[in-house]
């Protein structure tokens, strides 16, 4: 195989947790007395970590430290509570992950949500997978697209970053793989557009999980 490992980003490239975020959200703005918004709208909201989602969805005139904190913690706590209500797999992404482990080929997954809701996400969706790591945002590394958590990962796996892909959907993903020397593939499905992907960096842009396998295998 050209690649021996894959790290993927989480929301909007594993799991479609779109509506749980932004239902979430949407209930401590209201419980602020502020207009809730569309769930379209928190596609380009999320993938920088919960402090910017919660900056970015109040209104402008209102974003001052002491309240992003208070929404901040509101929305922890909702979102722990109702995390996996509609969050679901995407299409094809078991089956993919069940090749690849025949395949042999080493699988972590590193996400800017919080630690604790990404480990309590892809257990509870894929309890039964070998992931070598499964990271987070926390307070040991900067949050992608610094590469650091990349970094750790690769030695963690001990697989040279130029055996490694990083999948994902999102501008933040491509520029994390190419920060952390990393083949970057950017995936149709998500949050984004295949438009800012490439202008991102990504190498490659697939719109089935299971075409990654061939990138893997370098056909």
């Amino acid at each position: 195989m050209k690649y021996k490992g894959i790290i993927f980003d989480l929301d909007g490239t594993l799991a479609d947790t779109l509506d749980d975020i932004a239902g979430s959200m949407n209930r401590v703005l209201h419980l602020h007395g502020y207009p809730e918004r569309p769930v379209t709208d928190y596609k380009l909201l999320v993938g920088r970590g919960l402090e910017n989602l919660v900056r970015q969805s109040l209104p402008d005139e209102v974003r001052d430290n002491k309240l992003i904190a208070n929404c901040i913690a509101q929305m922890m706590a909702d979102y722990n509570d109702h995390c996996l209500d509609k969050t679901h797999l995407y299409h094809g992404i078991r089956e993919l992950i069940d090749e690849l482990i025949s395949m042999k080929v080493v699988m972590a997954v590193l996400s800017n949500k919080t630690e604790p809701l990404t480990i309590k996400i892809v257990n509870r969706l894929l309890s039964d997978v070998p992931f070598r790591k499964i990271m987070g945002a926390g307070s040991s590394f900067p949050k992608k697209p610094d590469p650091e958590s990349a970094l750790f990962i690769s030695d963690y796996m001990a697989i040279p970053t130029e055996k490694l892909i990083y999948m994902g959907d999102s501008d933040v993903d491509m520029l994390t793989a190419k920060n952390a020397g990393m083949v970057a593939v950017g995936v149709s499905w998500g949050f984004r557009t295949p438009e800012e992907l490439l202008e991102n960096g990504a190498d490659f842009i697939i719109d089935r999980p299971q075409l990654v396998k061939n990138i893997i295998q370098g056909s």
